[in-house]
């Protein structure tokens, strides 16, 4: 008779399909084979493996001969150890009020970082010189934590993207003031997409120090990484990823899955493929009485208003999120993995919710 122990059992429906967020798909096959690939044998520990040292080769292919790779486990750990690198203990970060360091990381930047965020509203979720401003000021002021870097998300936590203008305007204000750059790139291959160009247009070439490359929710199993783009920009990166937390030991099932993402294109097929899906979800809905669209739809992510006794109905059917539940405001995001099928049973199952 088999056991748990023994028998190794599939405990999920993988008919079960949803829009709550692009971390609930699996693993792309590709990304699979890699770490089939990658496993066996011996290989040395704690970063200094074949696949970790072919890493940093295939990261200065996107990010420049001057990047350097240091692969952890989650986007949090990124964030928070690439602002500690940027800043002294009294330091401060500014961030939009939507921002994921703000918002959703339990105060890891300010309680584990020792960070202060000084957080500023936004229109769409996306910084400007002027709204910068509303807090870059003060560095003599000792009653006041000093503003030392701005931390921007591309694509933003509503969905929007930055051109490469205007994240060079705001690199060239920051810098001007003697403050550095962070870009939380938790979704950068969909920004890249959207924007039909190479992340280093909106990274590195835009004045960008240090960044927090995402990769899970674009098809990796686990796993993220700091790409230092300035190194004169930061202060012991290796030293604060083993105090953090952040180094693996077996650090090549990670670099391994970042190569097959990042030699070929594969990471931009699976952003644009998600991307692609929201623009279907966003059409398929928009013409629906009682629906609003809150933001342009320029990523993976569709914002939308209708009346909460509509999405708690339809939330029995399929998975997603309140954004502000008092509001009516839900949260529809796309995968790689998200199908065209998938869209349009959705799509008729809201008209039929909302003719109810």
């Amino acid at each position: 008779m088999s056991t748990d122990a023994t028998d190794a059992k599939r405990r999920h429906d993988p008919g079960i399909r949803g829009f709550a967020s692009d971390n609930y798909a699996g693993a792309h096959p590709e990304i699979l084979a890699a770490l089939a690939l990658a496993n066996g044998g011996h290989q040395s520990a704690y970063g200094a493996d074949e696949y970790t040292e072919h890493l940093q080769r295939t990261v200065r292919s996107h990010f420049g001969a001057r990047a350097e790779a240091y692969p952890v486990f989650n986007g949090t750990g990124a964030n928070v150890i690439s602002l500690q690198a940027l800043t002294d203990r009294w330091g401060a970060v500014v961030c939009a009020d939507s921002a994921h360091i703000h918002v959703d990381e339990c105060g890891a930047p300010e309680r584990v970082g020792g960070l202060k965020l000084l957080t500023v509203p936004t229109p769409d979720g996306k910084l400007t010189p002027e709204l910068i401003d509303r807090e870059a000021h003060g560095w003599d002021d000792e009653h006041r934590a000093m503003p030392q870097v701005v931390s921007l998300t591309q694509s933003t936590e509503l969905g929007t993207v930055y051109t490469a203008e205007e994240i060079r305007a705001i690199c060239d204000h920051a810098h001007e003031r003697g403050m550095k750059v962070h870009l939380d790139g938790a979704r950068i291959a969909n920004a890249a997409a959207a924007l039909d160009r190479p992340m280093r247009a909106f990274t590195n070439a835009a004045g960008v120090d240090v960044l927090s490359l995402g990769g899970t929710k674009n098809g990796m199993l686990f796993g993220e990484a700091v790409v230092v783009l300035d190194p004169d920009a930061v202060r012991a990166m290796k030293h604060l990823r083993k105090l953090s937390m952040q180094l693996a030991s077996k650090m090549r099932f990670i670099s391994a899955q970042w190569d097959a993402l990042l030699s070929g294109d594969l990471w931009l097929r699976n952003a644009r493929h998600s991307n692609a899906m929201a623009r279907r979800l966003a059409d398929g809905v928009r013409d629906v009485d009682g629906v609003e669209i809150l933001y342009p739809v320029q990523a993976n992510a569709v914002f939308a208003r209708l009346p909460n006794e509509v999405s708690e109905r339809l939330q029995k059917r399929y998975r997603f999120y309140f954004w502000d539940e008092a509001a009516g405001d839900v949260r529809w995001m796309c995968s790689f993995d998200t199908t065209e099928q998938d869209v349009d049973g959705f799509v008729a199952a809201l008209r039929e919710e909302m003719g109810r």
